[in-house]
């Protein structure tokens, strides 16, 4: 029987999100990998037990995540059921809608059927009567956004999610997103865009829009889809996300030119006494324009290694002008 660690609140910075009520641990954990019947049951049990007890309370999900389609939510589920329900109140449990979930016309995009549809599924793999927060995954050019935001606040009005989200909205979309919710009542909560090192693009108007909207940000992809960690500063290992046939990192990214500038951020992270990845994470973590940090783990010394990264998420201004000159090099 699991039982969590009295120590778990002790070290992990929390910040509040937006101008909302709501705290999120500086690291959150992703279950976009790894999660789902192709990987060892009590591995995915002890990366979440180990994750509640350095004090990640926020458990990102979507109903695509997998694979196949829903196994992420369906492993939360039975973890919950076996190691958290006496902490569930401690947790923050987000789940998104927006991709293909199931074929026909109502399976993926923004609309009102599909959302309200993709989060009872969701509920019900999961276990739960409600999700903290729901994000609309993508945007749809097709469906009006009055339509989406007006899905969203109707998942809040009806008890299945307490707060909601956007991700991979542009900066005017999410201006639009935020007016619409204001005027039904649901604020916006939080956006979760694309962010690291390698891709600067919410520093072109996003985390601006983002500020004068009071709301807060999750990053996904900090490490790049393994790129910022020591995994590749000798080129493309074997058994890699690269060396497969990964649609989100192929081997062709993998330039000479690339692992030369990886091997100079590996030299910082080394004056600062981190690896490439906890110097990854604390970049994107610096200056507190960032509320969390989403990290994926295939075991619980993996996500150990992320969360020591919360030691030291101070940059002095020389640091952030080789970190940057590394990367436009």
């Amino acid at each position: 029987m699991y039982t969590a660690d009295p120590a778990r609140y002790e070290a992990m910075p929390y910040r509040r999100t937006g101008r909302s009520g709501l705290k999120l641990p500086a690291l959150s954990l992703g279950l976009w990998h790894n999660f789902g019947p192709d990987r060892p049951v009590e591995t995915q049990r002890q990366i979440l037990r180990r994750a509640f007890d350095l004090g990640v309370t926020h458990f990102d999900l979507a109903n695509n995540y997998g694979p196949p389609p829903g196994a992420a939510e369906s492993a939360l589920g039975e973890a919950l059921k076996a190691d958290f329900t006496p902490y569930r109140d401690e947790l923050v449990i987000s789940t998104k809608a927006g991709y293909l979930m199931w074929p026909g016309p109502y399976g993926e995009w923004g609309s009102r059927k599909y959302l309200l549809s993709s989060l009872d599924q969701s509920l019900r793999r999961m276990g739960l009567d409600h999700v903290d927060i729901f994000y609309s995954h993508r945007p749809d050019p097709e469906t009006p956004m009055e339509e989406t935001m007006g899905a969203l606040h109707s998942a809040v009005q009806q008890g299945k999610a307490l707060y909601v989200g956007i991700s991979n909205y542009s900066p005017e979309e999410t201006r639009e997103a935020a007016r619409i919710l204001g005027e039904l009542g649901t604020p916006l909560l939080i956006h979760q865009p694309r962010y690291s090192m390698l891709d600067r693009r919410p520093e072109e108007g996003l985390l601006d829009a983002l500020d004068e909207l009071g709301v807060g940000s999750i990053a996904y992809s900090p490490l790049e889809q393994g790129l910022l960690t020591a995994r590749y500063l000798d080129g493309i290992p074997e058994g890699s996300r690269a060396a497969g046939d990964s649609p989100f990192l192929t081997a062709d990214a993998v330039t000479e030119d690339l692992v030369g500038r990886l091997r100079t951020l590996d030299e910082i992270a080394g004056s600062r006494g981190q690896s490439l990845a906890q110097l990854a994470l604390a970049w994107v973590l610096r200056g507190g324009r960032v509320t969390s940090a989403l990290v994926g783990a295939s075991s619980a010394r993996q996500l150990e290694d992320s969360v020591a990264a919360i030691r030291n998420l101070d940059f002095d201004e020389d640091e952030l002008a080789r970190i940057d000159a590394a990367v436009k090099a």
